[in-house]
């Protein structure tokens, strides 16, 4: 009996990260109230600089550069992202990079294993000052000027 049990809840347990992973890749996202918010106090950019480019500063795609222009980056394994991921523990539509203001947000589209600022798990839109890195799976991401 307890062995069925323990079946039951691997097969609850794989069905949620499917779930989770077609969500993400049609769009949709369920909105749940979240006890926990990350905030983050507005910052000036450094020195007056403005991010002009975003690179890849580990992983496979170590030193690829993606100028940004204002339009929204869509990061992950589906071949239509800006930036495509090789990686097992990137989501097919993992991560959006969006423009508001004069300031870059990271923002996380319901992934299985989360993308993180600095060390911050993403449960928000943040904003992304210069030089911080952004972690999805194996890839770390830098905006720079």
């Amino acid at each position: 009996m307890g062995f069925l049990v323990l079946l039951w809840l691997f097969v609850l347990a794989a069905l949620r990260v499917v779930r989770s992973d077609l969500y993400a890749a049609s769009g949709l996202r369920v909105a749940l109230p979240s006890l926990r918010r990350n905030k983050e106090k507005a910052k000036p950019p450094r020195g007056g600089k403005v991010p002009r480019q975003m690179v890849v500063t580990h992983g496979a795609l170590a030193g690829t550069r993606i100028a940004l222009d204002g339009r929204p980056i869509l990061i992950g394994r589906a071949d239509d992202s800006t930036l495509v991921l090789d990686d097992d523990y990137a989501s097919t539509r993992h991560a959006r990079l969006s423009l508001r203001g004069e300031d870059w947000y990271v923002e996380d589209l319901g992934s299985t294993n989360g993308t993180y600022l600095d060390r911050a798990k993403v449960t928000a839109p943040l904003r992304v000052p210069l030089g911080v890195p952004i972690r999805i799976g194996k890839t770390v991401i830098e905006l720079r000027p």
